[in-house]
């Protein structure tokens, strides 16, 4: 009777998925900041709905429908962050670059995509929109630069080790 973990990998010290640490935190961070959205914009202050082109009814269906899809990513990308953390494969640096990432891409589509281009919601009404526009979108782009600055730094880091396992850091 075997009571080895079949899940298990021969070697249980993997060494880090860089790239799919990045994809799957960036996920997280785009369901973060959609439930952000989601949760303050739309349901504490009232200020719109994900679609605003119709009924109140219609706006409160797709809000429905943006909290679906949000806590649908939410889990998917827990899960794959379990897996990651599970098989020893997780790259700190590389996740939260990916959760800034992902949290300033959601952030700056909304802006640019839903607000100006699709114009399926503003982010309030009744009001001059350009100062609320340029928050909006300023804060995307510095999530979206904090990310980036954090992936080249996981990158240089990462450049400058060789694989575990073989001697540590690379000499000078």
């Amino acid at each position: 009777m075997s009571t080895s973990d079949p899940w298990a990998d021969a070697d249980s010290a993997q060494r880090p998925e860089h790239r799919r640490s990045l994809l799957v935190c960036a996920l997280i961070g785009a369901a973060v900041m959609a439930a952000v959205d989601e949760i303050v914009f739309h349901q504490v202050l009232h200020w719109h709905h994900f679609y605003d082109r119709s009924t109140s009814g219609v706006g409160l269906m797709s809000d429905g429908l943006l909290h679906t899809a949000e806590l649908l990513a939410l889990v998917a990308g827990f899960f794959l962050f379990a897996d990651l953390r599970r098989r020893r494969a997780l790259s700190p640096a590389h996740a939260w670059s990916g959760a800034l990432l992902g949290a300033g891409a959601f952030q700056v589509f909304d802006g640019v995509v839903d607000h100006k281009v699709l114009r399926v919601h503003q982010i309030r009404y009744g009001v001059d929109v350009t100062p609320y526009d340029w928050a909006w979108n300023a804060a995307g782009l510095v999530l979206l630069l904090a990310g980036g600055a954090l992936l080249v730094r996981a990158q240089r880091a990462r450049a400058g080790h060789v694989p575990s396992g073989r001697g540590g850091r690379r000499p000078s």
